[in-house]
């Protein structure tokens, strides 16, 4: 029974759409390049078959459009058949980037964790810092990426450090925004419990709020290694690396390898899903043994 309504409920959605993008994959693959496909066939005086001219859509060396099963088997190659320290291997410049992101993350985290508890517990702080924070996200992260790689630059600091930077730019609002929520989650009468029990301020902090904001932690998190995945690779892009996901978005686009670019573009989803299914993990880790069940 319970095979049943997994199958039901999750499955059977997931397979239903991933199916359906598919088909209109293919579709607009067909739609977007058979104009190129077209005139080369009336240079070459070709008149090929409906069938043959479909397959010639679908497997152009540089597509407008690379069909799922051309971005499917860049990224086989890329992954399984070349060394993992070659500069064509997605797992090597997956592991460029994934170096800056869990270096940036870490920053983030820290980051937004201190913050939110200043603006919890200091007046002045949530009244001053607060805006500016939530300010401070709205200017883009392209402009600001190239003035931290160059005034970096300038000093002599360059590599992982400018690209960790930019991630924790991106990382830290979504912690401290969450850590700050969850500090502020528990109820009137558990703080009016804990006074009645003497409780000193960090006694209360950490036996009570601390608790209570684990799980907006945990959530917030989530968001933050998304993010912090994100500022890495656009940091990748005014530095001029020559390794990492956006290293390598940047080439394919320079000489129009859009099969590589899709391909580069899935690696970085797939990387993306197993960072925040591993702060998933960690977030059920910690929540047991803090004495929570399972739902």
């Amino acid at each position: 029974m319970e095979r049943e309504q997994l199958f039901s409920h999750k499955f059977l959605p997931v397979t239903t759409i991933v199916l359906a993008i598919l088909v209109l994959w293919y579709v607009f693959a067909f739609v977007l390049n058979a104009p190129f496909q077209r005139d080369l066939d009336r240079r070459g005086n070709i008149t090929p078959t409906t069938m043959e001219f479909i397959g010639k859509t679908l497997s152009q060396p540089k597509p407008i459009l690379p069909a799922p099963h051309q971005v499917a088997q860049n990224v086989f190659e890329n992954t399984f058949l070349r060394a993992p320290t070659s500069s064509r291997s997605l797992v090597y410049n997956a592991w460029v980037t994934l170096s800056s992101t869990a270096v940036g993350f870490a920053f983030g985290t820290v980051l937004g964790i201190l913050i939110a508890v200043g603006i919890v517990h200091v007046v002045a702080l949530d009244r001053s810092l607060m805006p500016w924070i939530i300010a401070s996200q709205t200017i883009p992260i392209l402009a600001i990426a190239p003035m931290v790689v160059v005034v970096l630059g300038s000093i002599g600091v360059t590599g992982l450090i400018p690209k960790a930077l930019v991630s924790t730019y991106l990382s830290f609002f979504p912690v401290a925004v969450g850590m700050v929520k969850g500090l502020r989650s528990p109820e009137v009468m558990h703080l009016d419990l804990m006074r009645t029990y003497n409780a000193s301020a960090t006694q209360t902090f950490w036996k009570l709020r601390v608790p209570a904001s684990i799980p907006f932690l945990f959530t917030s998190m989530k968001v933050a290694i998304a993010a912090s995945l994100t500022g890495t690779i656009v940091g990748e892009l005014p530095t001029g690396a020559v390794a990492g996901i956006g290293a390598k978005l940047l080439a394919g686009s320079y000489q129009s390898l859009t099969i590589d670019i899709w391909a580069t573009l899935v690696a970085g989803s797939i990387l993306a899903a197993g960072l925040i299914a591993i702060v998933s993990i960690a977030a059920r880790i910690v929540d047991r043994a803090m004495g929570g069940r399972a739902a």
